[in-house]
């Protein structure tokens, strides 16, 4: 097999279940040596969480491959003198228990950095390394409404709810594995020494947040819950079908929404100029919404895909715009 791009690279990781060891799952995907350090007993809780094979979670399982474990007890001196000394062998640790947890443990950043100068720290918390709620414990789900996730995920005017998954957590993995990535390239590509990524979950989450902070700074917009919508663009929502099923439609492209409305039997607004561009759409977004809902019913969810796996090949005539020329395309429908 061809060499992977962090083959080479040693990593160990000391978090337990989601963003420390997520990030460090990522690294090992591309070849990076990555040594868990478990506690002993019964080992990262994650072992524990959900359905279990064995006695053990599949879980664990899939958030462990690529990696090596070993049991240090990091609350006595000889499992702090041990990870030290791994440590200054290593390129990259990955930690993320509460903010001054490390150095309570005499393994913060600057022994860490004196006894290996090269090495990259990455400390994953709730709220960062500093600032008023830097003690305050960080979980998902409380990091994913702090970001504005949560105010968001759900239908108009009932409680928030969640996406079924720890988001908070694995986005903040992906933000540490990005950040790891970044300061190999500037130590080993640029010369530099090794640094500290400091990720907070409600920050990488809040790096999401799209047009949010934009719309409220510019026009005092606060966007609220819209169900299986997206506010602002049209259409793109989920439709009701034959059977109490639900098929998702994002025919949000000028052309492909053109292409849609002919394939369900809706050529006047297919050609309709002022349903051209989104802005046009979004002004009648619930008539849209209607016209495609009232075919949808008529259909099963394979019925759907059917039409626009065959509308994806029809070739139409786009109507000139006023950004445009006169074009014709294959885009898909949905």
């Amino acid at each position: 097999m061809a060499q992977q791009i962090l083959e080479g690279i040693r990593v160990l990781e000391l978090g337990q279940l989601i963003a420390g060891p997520f990030a460090a799952k990522t690294l090992a995907d591309f070849g990076a040596h990555v040594v868990k350090v478990e506690p002993p007993g019964l080992g990262d809780p994650l072992r524990k969480w959900r359905m279990l094979h064995e006695g053990t979670s599949v879980w664990w399982e899939a958030q462990s491959r690529n990696k090596e474990s070993i049991c240090i007890d990091l609350r006595q001196p000889e499992g702090q003198a041990l990870v030290r000394k791994l440590a200054a062998e290593a390129d990259v640790l990955i930690e993320n228990f509460r903010p001054g947890t490390m150095e309570k443990w005499g393994l913060g950043w600057d022994a860490l950095h004196a006894d290996n100068p090269r090495l990259i720290m990455l400390r994953v918390s709730g709220y960062g390394q500093t600032g008023p709620k830097k003690d305050e414990p960080g979980f998902a789900a409380v990091a994913e409404a702090m970001a504005g996730l949560r105010h968001l995920t759900g239908e108009p005017g009932r409680a928030p709810v969640r996406a079924g998954l720890s988001l908070g957590d694995t986005i903040a993995g992906l933000h540490g594995a990005m950040g790891v990535l970044l300061a190999l390239y500037q130590r080993d590509a640029r010369g530099g020494e090794g640094q500290v990524i400091d990720v907070a979950l409600y920050e990488s989450l809040f790096n999401l947040s799209e047009s949010l902070l934009p719309e409220y700074s510019a026009f005092g917009a606060v966007r609220q819950p819209a169900g299986g919508a997206l506010p602002g663009i049209a259409p793109s929502n989920a439709y009701p079908c034959q059977g109490d099923e639900y098929v998702l439609i994002a025919a949000n492209g000028d052309a492909i929404f053109k292409r849609m409305m002919h394939a369900i039997g809706r050529a006047d607004l297919a050609e309709d100029p002022a349903l051209a561009q989104n802005d046009g759409r979004v002004k009648r977004v619930d008539e849209i919404d209607a016209a495609i809902a009232a075919w949808t019913r008529t259909q099963s969810v394979d019925g759907v895909l059917d039409v626009l796996r065959e509308a994806r090949y029809r070739r139409v005539a786009s109507t000139p715009s006023r950004t445009s020329p006169k074009t014709r395309t294959t885009a898909p429908a949905a």
